[in-house]
C-alpha cells in the first residue's frame, strides 16, 4: 500500500543528458522510501542542448550561461516547481548571476557536498570534473566556508579527465581504461594528502566504482538529487 505524503515540485535544470538523468532516477527511485511505493515529489525538468552550453563555456561567456540557466529556470517555474537544481557542476561558475534573477531558489551543488564532506570529517578533498570546474571558483569557497582544503589534479590529467568527460562519459560510453584512469588520478589525490574525492562531473560516477576508488567518494550528482528530495519534503 503507497503511503503518499505532500512534496514540493522539484524542477531540474539540466546541462548534460547522463547526469541529469541519474540525478532524476535518484529522486524518484530514493523517494518511494520516504514516500511510499512508487511515489516521489512532482518534478519538471528542462534542458538547452550541451553544445549551446559548452560554446559559452569555451568562450568563458558566463553571463551566456546564466541567460540558458535562467531561460530553463522561468520554463520549469511556470509549469508549478518550486525551487531548482542544476545536476550539472561546471555551469555553477554563473550560479550567482543566475540567484539574483531567478524566479525560484535553488540549491547549489557544491555547497550540498561542501555540507556532506564536513559530516563525514573529510579535510582536504581532491576535485574532478571538467577543466572549466577544476580550474574555476566553484568549490573553494564552498568547502572553505566548511573548513576544508582542496586540490586539483596535474595539468596533463585535468586535459586526459576534460577529454573522457566530452568524449565519452556525456555519451554513456564507459571504458575500463578511462575508469582505470580515474584511480590513478585520486591515487595521486591521495598522495598529496587528500583523504576523499568529490566527483565533480554529474557523469563521473557512472564510471568510478566508490568499491574499487583508491579514496572515498562523494557523489555530487545523487548528493544533489538527495538533497532535492530532503528539501521536497521538508514542508511537507
Amino acid at each position: 500500500m503507497t503511503s503518499e505524503r505532500a512534496s514540493r515540485h522539484i524542477g531540474i535544470v539540466a546541462c548534460s543528458a547522463e547526469g541529469a538523468a541519474l540525478c532524476y532516477r535518484t529522486i524518484c527511485a530514493e523517494g518511494a522510501a520516504r514516500m511510499g511505493e512508487h511515489a516521489h515529489p512532482e518534478i519538471t525538468m528542462h534542458t538547452h542542448p550541451l553544445a549551446l552550453y559548452k560554446r559559452r563555456f569555451e568562450a568563458g561567456d558566463w553571463q551566456g550561461v546564466a541567460e540558458l540557466m535562467l531561460s530553463s529556470a522561468s520554463i520549469v517555474a511556470a509549469a508549478g516547481a518550486e525551487f531548482a537544481i542544476c545536476p550539472d557542476n561546471t555551469i555553477h561558475e554563473a550560479y550567482e548571476m543566475v540567484e539574483r534573477s531567478s524566479p525560484i531558489p535553488w540549491l547549489h551543488i557544491a555547497r550540498v557536498v561542501a555540507a556532506e564532506a564536513k559530516r563525514r570529517g573529510y579535510t582536504s578533498l581532491g576535485i574532478l570534473g571538467t577543466r572549466f570546474l577544476m580550474e574555476g571558483p566553484v568549490y573553494p569557497p564552498a568547502l572553505e566556508e566548511m573548513g576544508i582544503g582542496c586540490e586539483i589534479p596535474e595539468p596533463p590529467a585535468r586535459a586526459r579527465i576534460h577529454e573522457i568527460i566530452f568524449g565519452e562519459l556525456v555519451y554513456g560510453i564507459l571504458k575500463e581504461p578511462s575508469r582505470l584512469f580515474f584511480n590513478d588520478v585520486i591515487a595521486a589525490l591521495r598522495d598529496c594528502g587528500c583523504d576523499a574525492a568529490v566527483l565533480g562531473c554529474t557523469e563521473i560516477p557512472l564510471i568510478v566504482d566508490p568499491a574499487r576508488c583508491p579514496l572515498p567518494t562523494l557523489d555530487s550528482t545523487r548528493l544533489l538529487a538527495r538533497a532535492a528530495l530532503q528539501e521536497a519534503m521538508r514542508s511537507s
